[in-house]
């Protein structure tokens, strides 16, 4: 079994069996990271090479802090060399963001030999990552999303109209309402909040067999998910 407080005591020349078990840390607590950003991700904008980027950046910050070591000659020249790269790519999600310096900081803990410390904060962060997603927190919104529509302007379809909101939805209200085609149509916009035995999903069927309904639109309060 590898002794690892033998491999930690040799990291000013680190040996090739070293070198591997920090790649492949690094490798492991990034995929871990990226899992865990999977299984949180609420956007609508899914990028699979995000993910990819999150493990491969861990493993390559965790091969240049072992190529620095403790030279700050070294560190000085690798400072230069990266500041004539440009990265220009653009996060929409500050949490994104946050995903990928957690890889990093994963890969710069592996490459400096803490592996006790990256370890440990890999877990933490991805532990605290599942708990926020499942607990809501940061939601202020009392609706689920806003539900628009056209709809003749004629008492039979308002009633109709009415029946099914209130059979499929624990909340609507009013939002907007706007003559088209010289009055004989209405646009129409509701904040709705679903009953929990009823998916979006479902109510957009039921709305669509009203006669005459039609452009059934259902938008999640957040930004980023839209159906």
């Amino acid at each position: 079994m590898l002794d690892l407080l033998a491999v930690q005591s040799s990291t000013a020349h680190p040996t090739v069996i070293t070198m591997v078990y920090t790649l492949l840390l690094a490798f492991v607590l990034s995929s871990l990271i990226a899992f865990t950003y999977e299984k949180t991700f609420l956007g609508l904008s899914y990028s699979r090479n995000f993910v990819q980027a999150i493990v491969l950046s861990s493993v390559v910050a965790a091969t240049v802090m072992q190529a620095i070591g403790d030279n700050v000659g070294r560190g000085l020249g690798m400072l230069g060399a990266l500041s004539i790269v440009r990265f220009r790519t653009s996060f929409k999600d500050p949490r994104d963001i946050m995903f990928l310096f957690s890889a990093l900081g994963a890969g710069i803990g592996c490459g400096v030999f803490a592996w006790g410390v990256a370890a440990g904060g890999t877990l933490a962060f991805c532990a605290v990552a599942l708990v926020i997603s499942r607990s809501g927190l940061g939601t202020k919104h009392f609706f689920d999303g806003m539900l628009r529509f056209a709809m003749p302007n004629e008492s039979e379809a308002r009633l109709a109209l009415e029946k099914t909101l209130r059979e499929n939805m624990k909340t609507f209200v009013l939002i907007t309402m706007r003559e088209v085609d010289d009055g004989g149509r209405i646009d129409m916009a509701y904040q709705i909040r679903l009953r929990p035995n009823r998916p979006a999903a479902e109510i957009v069927t039921e709305l669509n067999k009203i006669k005459g309904l039609s452009d059934v639109q259902f938008m999640m309060q957040d930004a980023t998910t839209e159906m």
